[in-house]
């Protein structure tokens, strides 16, 4: 399985409640913060959830 890079480009400030859970659910906290994730499904419906908050680099 592969590795994705996720990384936080937009605050989950002034959001509904759901997108910062979101947030929280891939580990990402602070801007321009990153984290390595596995490419499974799962993962993928929570990154295009927040896909207008997040830069993906495979």
């Amino acid at each position: 399985m592969a590795d994705i890079k996720v990384t936080l480009k937009r605050s989950g400030i002034g959001r509904p409640k759901y997108f910062t859970k979101v947030l929280q659910g891939l580990g990402l906290r602070r801007l321009n913060q990153s984290v390595m994730l596995k490419d499974t499904p799962e993962i993928r419906g929570m990154i295009n959830k927040v896909s207008h908050m997040v830069a993906v680099e495979e």
